[in-house]
């Protein structure tokens, strides 16, 4: 399963988890409500899982960047510096987009 598809299960079963607890709540039966939270949270974990193996790929990308920029500047390869800033920023972007 692709990163994208967990994250959606994850979300998916985060909603289906808290209707489930609410219609448990709302009858009074804590049984049902007990699941629907477990189910609830364990959404969120998987969202979270996936949201952190990304900070960790954007971290890589921007050491990687950083360093091919670098490598750049000294052999004096504007091409090689570009290629380097460019993924530099690629991985900030992705950590951010996965506070």
């Amino acid at each position: 399963m692709g990163n994208g598809t967990t994250r959606a299960k994850g979300k998916l079963d985060e909603l289906a988890g808290k209707a489930k607890a609410g219609v448990g709540k709302a009858l009074g039966n804590e049984r049902m409500q007990a699941a629907g939270k477990a189910k609830q949270l364990q959404g969120k974990a998987a969202q979270e899982v996936v949201k952190a193996g990304e900070r960790v790929k954007g971290a890589v990308e921007q050491v990687t960047g950083r360093a091919k920029k670098e490598v750049g500047k000294l052999i004096k390869n504007q091409q090689m510096q570009a290629e380097g800033k460019l993924k530099e920023l690629k991985g900030a972007a992705r950590k951010s987009a996965n506070k």
